[in-house]
């Protein structure tokens, strides 16, 4: 990894990897923008906002991609498969819904990689998705996150987390009044 970002295909195996690359990414954007970043991204990216992933989800239907998130999210479920069974049913669901040449929804990815997703599905493994998968991530991380950033959809979600984040802090555990010393 070089300052932070995915270099390789095998990266999107580790979710750590994955948060550590789009965070880094998008910290640059933040450091001209007029929002506190801190660590905002991670939260709305894993739901740690509430309706975070949801707003991006949204944001993405908006600008008519959002098969992009959609397929991210169904590539991290499939990686998960335990049995080989599982695996070539998943497999199978993915590729007629955003890889085939007949999908519904078809994800933006080059003849190549579409071939070599075709051919793996003869014996799926956990990692056949996964060059889609990257390429995908960096279609939203270059384009549609930094916009989604920017836009008030963004701001909303932000000052939701902030005033969440007050409130939590503010909690305080009530003690009972008549709390007497056992010393």
């Amino acid at each position: 990894m070089m300052n932070g970002l995915c270099r390789t295909s095998l990266d999107l195996q580790d979710p750590k990897r994955i948060h550590i690359a789009w965070k880094s990414r998008v910290q640059k954007y933040f450091i001209c923008s007029p929002l506190p970043w801190k660590n905002i991204i991670s939260e709305v990216t894993f739901s740690r906002v509430t309706g975070g992933q949801k707003a991006f989800w949204y944001f993405l239907k908006s600008e008519f991609c959002e098969e992009n998130l959609d397929f991210w999210l169904a590539c991290q479920e499939f990686q998960t498969c335990d049995s080989p069974e599982e695996l070539t049913r998943r497999a199978a669901s993915i590729y007629e819904e955003f890889i085939g040449d007949e999908s519904p929804r078809q994800v933006n990815i080059d003849f190549y990689t579409r071939e070599i997703i075709s051919q793996s599905l003869q014996q799926p493994s956990p990692s056949c998705f996964v060059v889609a998968q990257k390429k995908i991530y960096s279609l939203m991380e270059n384009g549609s996150f930094p916009r989604f950033i920017q836009s008030e959809n963004y701001k909303v979600l932000f000052d939701g987390a902030v005033k969440q984040r007050r409130q939590t802090r503010s909690r305080h555990f009530p003690f009972p009044q008549n709390v007497t010393s056992t010393t």
